[in-house]
């Protein structure tokens, strides 16, 4: 079985409408976001050889995504969520790349360097 992973980063503020605390209010985060795929074959030729995908190809999936709706954007704005939480932002990204990204396995977002959460089906 093979598993890569990429890796992409984004600027971005939200707010918890229905937090009992502090993240109800409007604040930011230096996100991390990784996409996870698993492959129990790789190509075997042609310029993707060797590979599960090729991570320029994993890049341009997502790019669209970040420029247009994560990166420097109040997520309450952009994502179709009430409470864009890191769950459900992995949760979200998870569907829109699953049909472009057919090995991907899991999508885990980092709003802090020591918080995360991680998306499966």
């Amino acid at each position: 079985m093979f598993t890569i992973e990429k890796e992409f980063k984004f600027e971005a503020a939200h707010y918890l409408p229905h937090h009992d605390g502090k993240c109800q209010r409007m604040h930011g985060h230096s996100w991390v976001g990784r996409v996870i795929l698993q492959s129990d074959t790789i190509t075997h030729v042609g310029p993707k050889q060797n590979m599960v995908m090729d991570f320029a190809d994993i890049k341009s999936v997502m790019q669209r995504d970040i420029d247009d709706k994560l990166d420097h954007y109040c997520l309450n704005e952009t994502l179709p969520l009430e409470s864009p939480t890191a769950e459900a932002i992995a949760a979200y990204l998870f569907h829109a790349w699953k049909y472009a990204l057919p090995s991907l396995r899991a999508v885990r977002i980092e709003e802090t360097c020591t918080s995360a959460a991680e998306y499966r089906e």
